[in-house]
């Protein structure tokens, strides 16, 4: 197994998937609360936008929009953020797989909205907040309490996603793992041993800390 790490840059590649990973988990995040805002919006026009974005992007698999950031983005449009084909990839795989997980943090937080009793925004409404002010301060805060668990696994899911990345040739892991597969195929358990072990040191935390903090940030009835 150190053969293998003296050979090959395998923490190089998983730190390329983490970065992946940490980037794509804040554009999630901020494109999901977004959707989530429109989906619980009373604006009818706003709530069925965020309904189509959810239904389109959930039922679509993720590496056809991986490939399409590529070839509909890159290829086609020539919209490119560097010269550098490498990190236009990365950048772009970044922005896929937020597009794509923000649909399931939209209805994570969706769920966690759902919980707040209906009384507190009958009474954030009674004593004159309005529709935004109702759901920074009153429905928001507790909904990420209660998504914390469906937040925690769309974090996990998150992470394994980043190895669709290799699809448009961003070198995270599973990308470095097929190269290692076709020139050390003599070392086939010990490549497997390896990517499957750093995928649990990657996830296993998060699971932990997802479970920690969703009993100890339960909103208390």
């Amino acid at each position: 197994m150190g053969e293998l790490f003296a050979q090959y840059n395998i923490l190089g590649a998983f730190g390329l998937t983490i970065v992946l990973a940490v980037f794509a988990a804040l554009g999630s995040l901020v494109l999901g609360t977004i959707a989530a805002i429109m989906r619980v919006s009373p604006v009818g026009f706003l709530n069925r936008v965020g309904s189509l974005y959810v239904n389109i992007v959930r039922n679509t698999p993720l590496t056809l929009i991986i490939v399409f950031c590529n070839i509909g983005f890159i290829v086609n449009l020539g919209l490119s953020f560097s010269e550098d084909i490498a990190r236009n990839n990365i950048i772009w795989s970044i922005l896929g797989l937020s597009w794509y997980h923000g649909a399931f943090v939209c209805e994570a937080l969706r769920s966690g909205v759902n919980t707040v009793p209906a009384g507190q925004a009958e009474a954030a409404r009674a004593i004159g907040l309005t529709f935004g002010q109702s759901l920074s301060e009153v429905l928001l805060p507790q909904a990420f309490r209660g998504a914390i668990t469906p937040l925690g696994n769309t974090l996990i899911a998150l992470t394994k996603n980043t190895t669709v990345s290799t699809a448009i040739g961003v070198a995270e892991i599973s990308g470095l793992m097929k190269e290692m597969m076709e020139f050390r195929p003599d070392l086939l358990i010990p490549i497997f041993l390896v990517v499957a072990i750093g995928f649990v040191v990657l996830t296993l935390p998060i699971g932990l800390l997802t479970t920690h903090l969703s009993t100890r940030l339960a909103v208390k009835r």
